[in-house]
């Protein structure tokens, strides 16, 4: 099941590639993948299964080495997408200080963006 943000992040994806806006299509592909990245079960939570003989470390069987993702609530969703947007902005200061006018207008635009997606939804 999609959440809110999710669905709205990927609902701007869609029309930023039917535009060919490139610079929106990377921010908002970084974005939902922050959130999925934020569901991925960390390695070595302790389910193994048959070890092989042949490679050390593989495991045997359908399906052994397959995890339920975690489920994330929408605050936590939230707090994935503000830490984007804090990214983007430290970004921002960073090329505005080195000099480089475009790379800072590229991060504040995809911070604005991110910023204005979740005011969308509250």
């Amino acid at each position: 099941m999609s959440s809110t943000l999710r669905a709205a992040l990927r609902s701007r994806l869609t029309t930023a590639m039917r535009e060919r806006d490139r610079e929106a299509v990377s921010v908002l592909r970084t974005a939902v993948a922050a959130i999925e990245n934020a569901e991925a079960v960390p390695a070595g939570d302790g389910r193994a299964g048959t070890a092989s003989a042949d490679v050390a470390g593989a495991a045997l069987g359908l399906g052994v080495t397959e995890a339920e993702r975690r489920r994330l609530d929408d605050a936590t969703e939230r707090s994935v997408v503000a830490a984007e947007v804090q990214s983007l902005v430290e970004a921002q200061a960073a090329y505005a200080a080195a000099g480089d006018s475009e790379r800072a207008r590229s991060a504040a635009a995809g911070a604005a963006l991110l910023r204005s997606v979740l005011g969308e939804l509250g």
